[in-house]
């Protein structure tokens, strides 16, 4: 690589954040941490904050920085609270800003960062399953660069050399016409060689166990109903200005390869690498280069055979709903997002069974406000609206489950 990089990460203490640090501290002198920002988590970001000495660092719940300040005694920092403070940060010139904040409280700085022009290496699938039309207008309105971070995008990404993304071709020049369909791999969970008729009775702890990925708990019980992977077509549907029909997903357990590109000469490009969110993160940090970070080759003989099938929404409901959201467009993948954040939270609480999920999800759907999303604050009443439908499908369905 030529000169250092500075880097702001959101999220920083989470499963993306330490990653990116991971990289961070191992090639020091490539990268420079500007700026970090966390939820609640005090100890976490001073820790980092006294290793990575930022120049600001930020804390979206408020009610904890007299903690972080006392934490950080003798440290000099700019100290922020608060999700506006927060999303500010996110806007200050930098190289890169990771956009690693889990969930719809991840949007307004991905937006914010998005409206200064920055490059954004982007984790936060829901900014653009809640907002896509809005986030990527504004892109291409301020000049804004989004890199994609998740593995399965993050691959096409490597794999399609006539996508947008590279070189900063706008979308019109990019060379779509070559290109048949792109296709998105998925582990199946958990459960999928589990009986339908177990499905009901599975826990939360099972849930969690993810077959190859280490993820956070919400992102697991995504890879289970396989919403995770539904938000992600939703998701590719925006980065690489593709038909709902263009975007393929096949259940591939053993997760060696990550992403496909079917073009129309009959050729597929594919891209495979192990189970380590560093690979996806390196790329969108180093590019246009590449980071010489990896010690371990991925091992194909070991993996004795690759296997792939299609997705049999039987067993993944979620997906199908996801599928549909982004066909029925306009306010149905925000409000898909929000109930489906609403049921897992509640799933994880075991307030509602596994297979209750999608069925609140496809409530919620039925019965929450849309409205055109061509600002934040529509976005946010949305989903705002959605959540509260989604509280209620959870209580009703409690009250069923303690009959």
């Amino acid at each position: 690589m030529g000169t250092m990089k500075t880097i702001t990460v959101m999220g920083a203490t989470g499963s993306i954040g330490q990653s990116t640090l991971a990289l961070v501290r191992q090639f020091p002198e490539s990268f420079s941490i500007h700026a970090l920002v966390a939820g609640s988590d005090a100890e976490g970001l001073a820790a980092l904050t006294a290793e990575f000495r930022p120049k600001i660092i930020g804390l979206g719940d408020a009610t904890k920085l007299d903690h972080l300040h006392e934490a950080l005694d003798g440290i000099e920092v700019d100290i922020v609270g608060g999700e506006v403070a927060c999303s500010k940060i996110a806007a200050m010139p930098v190289d890169i800003v990771v956009a690693g904040i889990v969930g719809i409280a991840g949007l307004p700085s991905v937006l914010a960062a998005v409206q200064a022009g920055q490059t954004i290496a982007l984790a936060n699938k829901e900014a653009l399953v809640s907002a896509g039309g809005l986030v990527m207008a504004e892109a291409e309105r301020c000049g804004a660069h989004i890199l994609p971070v998740d593995s399965e995008h993050n691959a096409v990404f490597q794999c399609w050399q006539g996508w947008k993304g590279h070189g900063g071709r706008q979308v019109a020049q990019a060379d779509t016409a070559a290109l048949s369909h792109i296709c998105l791999t998925a582990s199946g969970g958990p459960f999928l060689e589990t009986p339908l008729d177990h499905l009901a009775n599975m826990t939360p702890q099972q849930a969690v166990r993810h077959p190859n990925w280490a993820m956070g708990q919400k992102i697991s019980v995504d890879s289970a109903t396989m919403m995770n992977k539904g938000l992600e077509v939703i998701e590719a549907y925006w980065l690489f200005d593709l038909r709902p029909d263009q975007i393929e997903v096949l259940i591939h357990p053993q997760q060696a390869v990550h992403g496909m590109v079917y073009f129309r000469d009959g050729s597929v490009v594919a891209q495979l690498a192990g189970p380590d969110m560093r690979t996806p993160i390196s790329y969108a940090l180093a590019w246009p280069d590449r980071l010489h970070w990896a010690s371990a080759r991925l091992d194909l003989a070991a993996m004795d055979q690759l296997t792939f099938a299609s997705v049999d929404t039987r067993r993944f409901p979620g997906f199908a709903l996801a599928r549909q959201a982004l066909c029925d467009g306009g306010a149905a993948p925000a409000i898909l997002n929000a109930a489906n954040e609403v049921a897992v939270a509640a799933f994880l609480q075991e307030k509602i069974g596994f297979t209750q999920i999608p069925a609140i999800i496809e409530t919620v759907l039925g019965q929450s406000i849309t409205l055109p999303i061509d600002h934040l604050d529509a976005v946010m009443a949305i989903d705002a609206d959605a959540r509260r439908v989604a509280a209620e499908a959870v209580t009703k369905n409690r009250r069923y489950l303690s009959l």
